[in-house]
């Protein structure tokens, strides 16, 4: 069994070679692509077709660890280190050792963090939190992030000395609306895995159906359509799909961006970025015109408005001379002010961490306003 991407696009048969040629040697690895294109496959991959492959592979997904113990997560503590350090306890390096370790969302290491493990790449060498005694350790590091880490570099979110070491290998998976000709495989792969999985009879899938789904922009990747396959075998399993059952469950999450599949948000390309965020904000200036003209006309009790801007200070003179940073700070200051500095959900609407929402914040010195709203 071989444990490499499934595809036959040229993308996919070139990065299967490539990680055929790397696994076998000790360098480190950045992967990078979108959410949900199969960067912890290609993880596998390399450590199966490494000379670790019978040591242990140690998963760390970076985002998910609190800021406050995540040293302690992966490099260990002495007995008495903190508060609650009852013992000694081994980090995920020390775990992995003689092995490989997965750095899963790399870019939302720490500053500090990212000391340390720079360390541990060129060395092997560190301390657990609270010792004095340096630990060695036999590790092949392996990294992975949907970010563009040349831009946090800019914004100084990241390591320049890190990203250069861990960028000397870099393994970029494009996303599956770029490689249509692996969907129908990708399909098939996951239908026969879930009904074998769960004795489900599938009835197969007209032309027509299997057609919408080929072209349909798949923004989530092979997980969304890993998810779409399960959830339609079980609704339907006992007729042959049509492609009016398929498209009952892939409506558009983001109309307005999954409508203009020509409209791609490519992290490389700056340019287009600040264009489309003027264009959305163009749009939000006109809605709130509309919004101010309603005011004005229709009569409103208790000097209650029939639209408010929620704080959205841009206007259409300025947007042509705003830069990135700028239309960011715009975009995250009205989205806290809009769900009154809910962070979880801001952080879901940006995509982006907890942690970085509030690094943000601190950057460009958003303060949080005193609430007193009539209704």
């Amino acid at each position: 069994m071989e444990y490499l991407l499934l595809g036959d696009s040229i993308q996919i048969k070139e990065l299967n070679e490539t990680i055929k040629q790397v696994a076998p040697t000790n360098i480190s690895v950045l992967i990078t692509g979108e959410s949900g294109t199969g960067k912890e496959v290609v993880a596998n991959s390399i450590h199966y077709y490494s000379k670790r492959t019978d040591k242990p592979l140690i998963k760390v997904n970076c985002g998910a660890i609190p800021e406050g113990i995540i040293e302690s997560e992966l490099f260990g503590h002495q007995k008495g280190a903190f508060t609650g350090a009852i013992e000694n306890r081994p980090g995920y390096f020390e775990m992995a050792d003689k092995g490989s370790i997965f750095l899963d969302e790399i870019g939302e290491l720490p500053l500090g963090t990212q000391v340390k493990f720079l360390r541990v790449l060129e060395s092997g060498v560190f301390m657990r939190v609270g010792g004095t005694n340096n630990i060695t350790v036999d590790v092949r590091a392996i990294a992975a992030t949907n970010k563009d880490l040349s831009r946090e570099v800019i914004n100084k979110n990241f390591r320049e000395d890190l990203f250069f070491r861990l960028k000397s290998i870099n393994l970029h998976i494009p996303p599956l609306r770029e490689r249509k000709s692996d969907i129908k495989i990708l399909f098939n792969y996951f239908i026969e895995n879930y009904c074998k999985e769960n004795k489900i009879d599938f009835r197969g899938i007209d032309e027509e159906a299997m057609e919408y789904v080929t072209n349909y922009v798949w923004y989530g990747n092979s997980r969304e359509l890993k998810n779409f396959c399960e959830s339609i075998v079980v609704l339907y399993p006992a007729r042959k799909l049509s492609v009016n059952d398929v498209k009952k469950h892939l409506q558009p999450v983001l109309s307005d961006v999954r409508q203009l599949p020509a409209l791609q948000l490519r992290q490389r390309d700056q340019n287009d970025r600040d264009l489309i965020l003027r264009a959305l904000f163009e749009l939000k200036t006109d809605i709130m015109d509309i919004g101010n003209k309603l005011n004005e006309i229709i009569p409103h009790e208790n000097g209650n408005k029939v639209y408010n801007d929620n704080d959205f200070s841009i206007r259409k003179s300025d947007i042509e001379t705003m830069n990135y940073e700028d239309i960011e700070k715009e975009i995250l200051k009205y989205l806290l002010s809009l769900h009154r500095w809910n962070i979880t959900s801001v952080s879901k609407i940006l995509g982006q961490s907890e942690r970085n929402i509030y690094r943000k914040i601190k950057k460009f010195k958003i303060e949080k306003p005193d609430y007193n709203i009539k209704f």
